[in-house]
């Protein structure tokens, strides 16, 4: 008996260590950044350039600015990226945007691109806030900016969206909620209980009235197509729903078909 008890306790001090040191690097698991410092955003995107973000707890952020490379629309899209790489790997799909005559803003996150501070759920918040912010100031002002959100970025823009009256919001391989992708990686650890950063993204999307639009792959291995598709169901607002044949990070989920989607719904606007 003292043995079983003996091999029992030493169990419960694994999976308690386990448990703790998850808990305790849980944003090196969510968070992928690249820090290298981002090139000046004309060599990587001709005619664009960089802007600088203010957040209101003191950072200055790079970003990308990217104008219509023809009539201008008067429309922006505001875009946020998932958990991975920095806004250079998105360059193709601003350009996509760009030939549809809509106004980029690429927004970089804190802790990625070279820029300062650590990501989090509310340091990205406070990073979409300037994004934001800035557009403004460009001349895109919230009623005509499409907040574009990819994966991870989806919660970001999710959450921007609730405290502004945007002209819409289209969100690729979204999930309901951060702790649902995790459950479906670790269904061995109590992942709903040890997440600190929740990205609630269909609670946010009960909350606002702007047209949504929903894109995801028929075979997404990162964010499971049922966590997008329950997303557009619940979607009060929803518009548009694209399912395309592809994974999390193929080439289709980044080009002409997703910046379509936004094509339409800022034409049904």
């Amino acid at each position: 008996m003292r043995r079983v008890v003996g091999v029992v306790v030493v169990i419960g001090v694994v999976v308690a260590l386990m448990v703790g040191g998850v808990w305790a690097l849980q944003r090196r698991l969510v968070y992928f950044p690249d820090t290298s410092p981002l090139p000046p955003a004309g060599d990587v995107i001709p005619g664009a350039r960089d802007v600088t973000l203010h957040t209101d707890d003191g950072l200055e952020l790079r970003a990308w600015f990217v104008p219509p490379s023809g009539t201008d629309t008067g429309l922006a899209v505001l875009l946020a990226h998932g958990n991975g790489g920095d806004i250079a790997g998105r360059a193709g799909l601003a350009e996509e945007f760009r030939r549809r005559d809509f106004a980029v803003l690429l927004l970089e996150y804190r802790g990625y691109g070279g820029n300062p501070g650590s990501p989090s759920e509310e340091g990205l918040a406070r990073d979409a806030e300037a994004a934001l912010a800035a557009l403004g100031d460009l001349g895109y002002p919230p009623g005509r900016t499409i907040l574009f959100g990819e994966s991870l970025g989806t919660g970001v823009v999710a959450r921007l969206a609730v405290g502004h009256d945007v002209a819409g919001v289209v969100l690729r391989s979204p999930f309901p909620e951060l702790a649902d992708v995790g459950a479906h990686h670790y269904p061995w650890l109590p992942i709903r209980q040890l997440l600190t950063d929740r990205f609630p993204v269909t609670e946010n999307l009960r909350r606002i009235t702007s047209p949504v639009a929903v894109i995801y792959g028929d075979r997404d291995t990162i964010v499971p197509t049922e966590l997008s598709r329950r997303v557009a169901a619940e979607a009060p607002t929803l518009v548009d729903e694209v399912v395309l044949p592809g994974d999390h990070n193929d080439a289709i989920m980044f080009g002409p078909e997703v910046a379509e989607v936004v094509s339409r719904l800022a034409e049904g606007r």
